[in-house]
């Protein structure tokens, strides 16, 4: 009886955190689309445009250099280092990075990319720095997926005759991606939220840009010109509502992708 009544209670418990939750998260899209809702017309969403694309571009461009970069130094830390200096050395580099304030980044960025590179305040120079910023999620994230799959994948592969390389392309990563799409749709929230980096490296020219070399603002800076200068907090909550719109289509994209290419395979 009381083993019971301790599992209701448990049970109780957990269903209230969860209500808690899921309750907070409608209560805040709801509070700002209600709030942004009078600012929602066909001219201000024209007026957003170069923000989107600004946006959009910068989030392609960070998560295609990161990416990369990410998986295979990943790839290097669980299936060919051996423990040691290098190996310590690498992982504290990693523990640093993600400790390391957006602010801090964002400096660097402007010290290193916009003013040593003589890239300028662009949309290269804040994918650059913002792609720096996501290595430590990649990495991570990618580091124990990867450990996470069963070692008699690869041992089974190898002893069919496949080349270690081709066990990792074709096998690990394979049973692992699914947790690799999960370390890049925290990357894309990530980038789509940064203001600070982005504020000192991309700039905040509220234009169209031609190409990645233009300097653009992106919605979360855009956001915060609106908040900071209190001219309109109607369009600063509009804004806010379709950065949150942004990020479910392109998370929703994402998992639509990677359940079709499950089915596929």
């Amino acid at each position: 009886m009381i083993k019971k009544i301790k599992n209701i209670s448990l049970y109780t418990f957990i269903g209230i955190c969860c209500f808690i939750v899921v309750a907070f998260l409608v209560w805040i899209l709801g509070f700002i689309f209600i709030k942004g809702a009078q600012s929602f017309n066909f001219k201000f969403l024209a007026s957003l445009l170069p923000m989107i694309v600004s946006t959009i571009v910068m989030i392609v461009v960070s998560i295609l250099i990161a990416t990369p970069i990410g998986i295979f130094c990943a790839i290097y830390l669980t299936q060919y280092a051996k423990q040691g200096k290098l190996v310590n050395a690498i992982r504290f580099a990693i523990e640093s990075l993600s400790g390391i304030p957006s602010i801090v980044y964002g400096l660097f960025g402007m010290v290193f990319f916009v003013t040593a590179l003589h890239m300028g305040f662009s949309l290269l120079a804040g994918s650059l720095t913002v792609a720096i910023m996501l290595l430590p999620t990649i990495i991570r994230t990618t580091e124990e997926t990867i450990l996470a799959v069963p070692r008699s994948f690869a041992e089974g592969s190898l002893a069919l005759g496949a080349s270690k390389i081709r066990t990792i392309f074709r096998v690990v990563l394979r049973s692992a991606k699914t947790g690799i799409m999960s370390a890049i749709v925290l990357s894309i929230g990530r980038v789509v939220g940064e203001t600070a980096a982005i504020y000192f490296t991309a700039g905040m020219v509220p234009r169209m840009p031609e190409s990645i070399m233009d300097s653009g603002r992106t919605l979360s800076v855009h956001l915060y010109l609106l908040a900071n200068e209190g001219l309109s907090f109607s369009d600063a909550y509009a804004t806010a509502a379709v950065l949150i719109v942004l990020v479910l289509v392109i998370n929703l994209t994402m998992h639509l992708f990677s359940k079709n290419r499950e089915e596929n395979l």
